[in-house]
C-alpha cells in the first residue's frame, strides 16, 4: 500500500482504506482513470509502480520457500532462465532453484548453490558434505532432487515446501512448463536426495 501511496501522493492511502480496505492492483487502475477524468490528463501515476518496483526488490529474509510460493502459476520460465544469462529457452527447474535462492539472499551467502543442471547442483551438495540420500527426513526449504527412471542420475529438482504426515510438499519450476506446488510420499522411488 505504501509503495502504491508513494506513486500517488497523499490521496490514494485513504481512499483505497475506505473503499477497498487497503490495496490492490485492480483498485491502483480504478484511482488513477478516476484522477485522470477528474484533472483531464491522459496519465496519473503508475497503476503498476509496486509490480514494477518489485522485480527489483530482493526478499532477502533467507526464506526461499516464500520467494517460490510467490512464483506459483508462473509458466514458460523466461523471467528465470533470462536471468541466468541464456538467450534461448532451456530445461529451467535447476535455474528456478537458483533464482528462488538468489532473490532470498541465499546465493549471497553460499548456502544455495548457482546451477542450472541438476548434476551440478547434486556435485556441489556432494562436494561440500551437505548431501542427504533419500532416507533424510528434509525439512522446509532443503533442496529435493528427482531421478524419474530410477537409473542414478538426478535429473529434476524444486523446494521443500513442508513434510506432512508421510509426503514431502514441493515447489518445483519447469513442472509441464510452470511453477507448481506439488506432494509426493516420502518413499516415492523418484526421489534421488536433498540439498541441505
Amino acid at each position: 500500500m505504501s509503495l502504491q501511496g508513494y506513486n500517488y501522493g497523499n490521496g490514494y492511502i485513504s481512499w483505497a482504506n475506505e473503499h477497498f480496505g487497503g490495496y490492490t492492483r485492480a483498485n491502483a487502475k480504478v484511482f488513477s482513470d478516476e484522477m485522470k477524468a477528474k484533472l483531464k490528463t491522459n496519465v496519473y501515476g503508475d497503476p503498476d509502480y509496486v509490480a514494477h518496483v518489485l522485480r527489483y526488490y530482493h526478499i532477502g529474509n533467507n526464506n526461499i520457500v516464500e520467494v517460490a510460493k510467490s512464483q506459483v502459476g508462473t509458466t514458460s520460465g523466461s523471467k528465470y532462465w533470462t536471468w541466468y544469462g541464456f538467450n534461448k529457452k532451456v530445461n529451467w527447474c535447476a535455474i528456478f532453484v537458483s533464482w528462488c535462492a538468489n532473490e532470498s539472499g541465499m546465493l549471497d551467502d553460499s548456502s544455495v548453490p548457482k546451477f542450472s543442471l541438476c548434476t551440478d547442483g547434486e556435485n556441489w551438495y556432494k562436494k561440500n558434505n551437505r548431501w542427504k540420500d533419500k532416507s533424510y527426513v528434509p525439512m522446509t526449504g532443503n533442496i529435493i532432487f528427482f531421478d524419474w527412471q530410477q537409473d542414478g542420475h538426478t535429473d529434476h529438482v524444486g523446494i521443500v515446501e513442508k513434510v506432512e504426515n508421510g509426503k514431502v510438499f514441493t515447489i518445483e519450476g519447469n513442472s509441464k512448463d510452470e511453477v507448481r506446488e506439488k506432494s509426493y510420499n516420502l518413499s516415492s522411488k523418484s526421489i534421488y536426495g536433498y540439498g541441505v
